[in-house]
């Protein structure tokens, strides 16, 4: 059984981009090396075979996908591990208790989802952007949410454990009741951020957002010892 995703490039030399999953003669995903969705011979039917694949299958291990667009299907209760939906656009995504592990959502597009009651681990959505889209009442444990842009979105009554925001740009988005232990939020740029009933004394800011959000001013530079006149 498949336990992991290969990064392979694309088949074609001169191609950077990430290569699509192969499938076997039986439907199950391969580890045969393939073209990204930019030279694979037939792209409509590759992603054809991916969504199918997903649809058909509860737990998925192992899934390469970068590029693809997914728009108006539901995840509910969908497990995966191990995935890459790297560059990846989601529209009108249904994913209630969605699963995900050890899972790559880097420099992904999220457009009016609903990502309620997931559960997501080791699993990272570095660069992503977020419109519109509702992490209410997730387990969000070590996520990597640097440098995302987030527009209109709610993580409202999630565990952001030892997740990182670092350099993110938040932009009326809601963290309240979450818990913030560890969490670490430097270098954002923010506009009508909440942090209502969050614990936002065990989170990690730094200088200015403790002087902003937790009401601590600055401390000044100490002095040199014998430096005076």
């Amino acid at each position: 059984m498949k336990t992991m995703f290969a990064l392979n490039k694309c088949l074609v030399r001169a191609c950077c981009n990430q290569a699509v999953s192969a499938f076997g003669e039986d439907g199950s995903i391969s580890d045969e090396k393939n073209y990204c969705l930019d030279h694979i011979p037939d792209p409509g039917r590759s992603q054809q075979n991916i969504y199918d694949y997903i649809k058909s299958h509860d737990t998925i291990i192992g899934l390469n996908a970068p590029g693809m667009t997914f728009s108006g299907i539901d995840l509910s209760n969908k497990r995966f591990f191990g995935c890459n939906f790297m560059h990846c656009t989601f529209i009108n995504v249904h994913s209630e208790g969605l699963i995900s592990r050890m899972s790559m959502f880097d420099f992904a597009v999220f457009t009016d989802c609903n990502l309620i009651k997931c559960n997501m681990q080791f699993s990272s959505f570095a660069g992503s952007t977020f419109t519109h889209t509702i992490f209410t009442g997730s387990t969000l444990f070590q996520i990597n949410f640097n440098g995302i842009n987030s527009f209109q979105s709610s993580f409202d009554d999630s565990d952001l454990y030892n997740s990182r925001f670092i350099m993110a740009k938040l932009v009326d988005t809601s963290f309240r009741n979450c818990n913030l232990k560890r969490t670490v939020f430097h270098s954002i740029e923010h506009k009508n951020i909440l942090f209502k009933m969050s614990n936002t004394r065990d989170a990690d800011f730094d200088a200015a957002g403790k002087a902003q959000f937790l009401n601590i001013p600055a401390q000044p530079a100490k002095e040199i010892e014998g430096t005076g006149a």
